[in-house]
Parts: structure tokens; C-alpha cells; sequence
């Protein structure tokens, strides 16, 4: 069972395990630096609440994303080690540490506050109305998977 996210204590421990992170933090597999890992994982995050950045995938696209990424993306199976990464979320470029491990920490708590309520039923961009424990399971598998890969 995938934990929620959505409560204190669950929020409280994975800031509690990115507070463990400094900027020369290795991963244990995986091609991301740390602040790469960072900004990678604000990406979900941006896509729930700032889906103007994004381009919406055309009917066609988004059916294809449903079909073979939304029960990976959202189900309660853990995420393999160097598993495929949509384009939207690739990191190539020089990232701060203390930026990204700040936007995170603040996304974390936004989605805390806000809770459950706010995402039953909230529109993803890629996999249409999702339920409370989609949105949970696509938050906090996707944040855990990227901490062990850092060793925390």
C-alpha cells in the first residue's frame, strides 16, 4: 500500500528525507545529479498546477498515454530502476540545488494543504479525471522511487 501523501506525517517525512540531500548527494543508479533529480521530480508537480506550461497531447496522443503509461503512472507497482522517462520530464540542462530542494518542499506542502478534496476528480493532462488515489500513488511513488535512487 502506497502512502498518502495528502496527510501531515507522510509530508513531514519525505521533506524530512529530501532535507537529507545536499548538492553532492550520488544517486545509486541513474544518470540525474541530485538537482537534476529535483527539478525532475517538480514536474509532477507542475503539471497539476501549472498545466498552461504544458502542450495538452491531442485525443490520439492522449489515448496512446493512457493505454500504455497510466496504470505504471498511477497504479500501486513500484517504478523499475532506469525505467523510460516521458520527454516532458527530462532534465539535461545545469540545475541550483537549493532552488529545486525549495520548489519541492514548497509543491509538497501546497499539495498538503490543499488535500484530498481538491484532486478527487482533478483533470491530469495526460490521463484525463483521475481519482484521490491515482493523484496519490502518481505523487508519492514517483517522489519515493527518486529519493532511494539518492539513497534516502
Amino acid at each position: 500500500m502506497i502512502k498518502n501523501i495528502f496527510s501531515t506525517a507522510v509530508t513531514d517525512e519525505l521533506i524530512a528525507r529530501i532535507n537529507t540531500l545536499n548538492q553532492n548527494t550520488q544517486p545509486l543508479w541513474g544518470k540525474m545529479n541530485v538537482a537534476q533529480m529535483l527539478a525532475h521530480c517538480c514536474v509532477s508537480y507542475e503539471l497539476a498546477y501549472e498545466m498552461e506550461k504544458f502542450k495538452k497531447p491531442n485525443k490520439f496522443m492522449k489515448f496512446i498515454i493512457k493505454l500504455l503509461a497510466k496504470s505504471q503512472v498511477v497504479g500501486e507497482k513500484p517504478y523499475p530502476k532506469n525505467g523510460r522517462t516521458a520527454p516532458v520530464f527530462l532534465i539535461t540542462d545545469v540545475r541550483e540545488f537549493e532552488i529545486e530542494k525549495d520548489r519541492l518542499v514548497a509543491y509538497l506542502n501546497k499539495t498538503q494543504q490543499l488535500g484530498e478534496s481538491y484532486f478527487d476528480g482533478r483533470e491530469s493532462l495526460s490521463f484525463g479525471k483521475l481519482s484521490i488515489r491515482e493523484w496519490n500513488n502518481l505523487f508519492y511513488k514517483h517522489l519515493d522511487h527518486h529519493l532511494r535512487q539518492f539513497g534516502v
